[in-house]
């Protein structure tokens, strides 16, 4: 069998047992979806008798007595066709419904943020690994004690000073909520002027790691006899740095990079929290207050497919790019 052939059969393997285990983990939990929503229907002052409970479980599926290998298999299907069940945390609207008006945010916040990081993160690091022992060297502890601080404290820092004290943007929200949701210009601009802040927040606290792993890929590099040939056919140092050394350094962290781009529709949860963003990390943490299974089976699969997805490329890429992976496979 060939490498792509080995790799797709590995994730399609890889997937089904993510699917499987995303069925029977949550059954394993304590609490019960119906018992949960009919506690928020008493809170409000709605009916609670066993008709209501009844009419609940019709609902959410939770009337069956099949067995649980013929539930699986239910799973399964309804899975195949994009069906995820109701939401109870937002009862009654579907998971599916869910999940597609708040994966957009996550996406495009975390998305941009990530591949900003990363390119700013790569760009320092290869000048910094490149001119090792100046005063650029300074860079590094700099931005891996921001690494180190954690989200919260950083997300809670720029609300003060930016939000807080200079006013310069909102306190939280996706959006102007006096504006109606569409393509048009001045929603986009605020969404844009909305988003700037839990941006910031992801790019200062991941810029760190990719500066210093890039740096010290770069310094591995410049020992390597394929630059010191080149540094000795006389080709100018910045076209060394970057056609010899820097594209044999860069592989790492693009494969960092690949796989941090699957966890970017997970969201950052704590960022969302503290900034009241509208993404899928804020519907994720929602669900677990509220038992909410299905909900949370659908995220935790759009999140599994969209790791093994970026890996499946990363291996796939490293196939094509680096030839010795195909070799030694």
């Amino acid at each position: 069998m060939s490498y792509f052939g080995r790799k797709g059969l590995f994730y399609l393997v890889a997937l089904w047992a993510a699917v499987t285990l995303n069925f029977f983990i949550p059954r394993l939990m304590p609490g019960n979806p119906v018992d949960s929503l009919m506690a928020k229907l008493a809170q409000r002052g709605g009916t609670v008798n066993p008709e209501t409970k009844r009419a609940f479980e019709l609902l959410l599926g939770a009337d069956t007595d099949e067995p649980l290998l013929a539930q699986y298999w239910n799973y399964l299907g309804t899975t195949l066709r994009g069906e995820f069940g109701i939401s109870v945390s937002s009862y009654p609207t579907p998971v599916s419904e869910v999940i597609a008006g708040s994966l957009p945010w996550t996406v495009v916040l975390v998305g941009i943020a990530t591949l900003l990081s990363f390119l700013l993160g790569v760009a320092l690091g290869m000048v910094v690994g490149w001119k090792r022992g100046t005063w650029l060297d300074a860079l590094v502890p700099a931005t891996t004690v921001l690494a180190a601080v954690p989200y919260f404290w950083l997300a809670l820092i720029l609300v003060a000073v930016f939000a807080g004290s200079l006013g310069w943007f909102p306190l939280n929200g996706g959006y102007d909520v006096v504006l109606d949701p569409g393509w048009s210009a001045e929603f986009i601009g605020s969404a844009v002027y909305h988003g700037i802040l839990p941006a910031l927040t992801i790019m200062i606290s991941s810029v760190g790691g990719w500066l210093l792993g890039m740096r010290n890929m770069m310094v591995s590099a410049s020992s390597e006899d394929y630059v010191l040939t080149a540094h000795a056919k006389g080709l100018r140092s910045s076209r060394v740095m970057l056609r010899y050394a820097a594209r044999n350094a860069v592989l790492p962290s693009v494969a960092g990079f690949a796989i941090s781009l699957g966890f970017v529709v997970s969201g950052s949860i704590i960022t969302e929290q503290v900034f009241s963003y509208p993404g899928i990390g804020s519907k994720l943490l929602q669900a677990v207050q509220n038992n909410d299974y299905a909900l949370m089976q659908g995220i935790f699969l759009i999140i599994t497919v969209a790791v093994l997805g970026a890996n499946l490329v990363v291996d796939l890429l490293y196939g094509l790019i680096d030839p010795r992976t195909r070799a030694r496979s």
